[in-house]
């Protein structure tokens, strides 16, 4: 059997090891695996086989891991809901107290209570939102 058979039978190894293991690496080499088939198919020079395969998996995993590994941290997701008006301002329509009061938040009046029991904000003043709690913004 010629090898680039067998190489395609390697990256068809790397291919299911990679579905089992869910590790991306596998399919990295898998790439590397057809590009040695590609070699064989062209020259029967195993060294340059097997050096493709190795150039081409390692040029795979050192530019593919770090460009998933910065969009596995980039930036939060968008917050959307009550999330949403989390840490937003507001502007007191009615005396707002501990018991109760009314703000202006994104456009639409809500009820709304001070964060502390002794804080109190009067018509008029900014504030910002702490927490969302059913229908009601807890701000400070």
């Amino acid at each position: 059997m010629d090898f680039w058979v067998w190489w395609l039978i390697a990256a068809g190894g790397f291919g299911i090891a990679l579905v089992l293991t869910t590790m991306p690496e596998l399919g990295m080499l898998g790439a590397g695996a057809v590009a040695a088939a590609v070699t064989a198919s062209l020259t029967d020079n195993l060294v340059l086989q097997v050096v493709v395969f190795a150039v081409v998996s390692t040029a795979l995993i050192a530019v593919v891991r770090p460009i998933a590994r910065r969009s596995r941290n980039g930036p939060p997701e968008l917050r959307s809901g009550v999330d949403a008006l989390k840490g937003r301002s507001a502007l007191v329509l009615e005396r707002v107290d501990a018991n109760n009061g009314r703000i202006k938040l994104a456009g639409e009046e809500w009820s709304a209570r001070s964060l502390g029991d002794d804080d109190a904000f009067e018509p008029g003043t900014q504030v910002s939102v702490v927490e969302i709690d059913g229908a009601t913004a807890i701000v400070m």
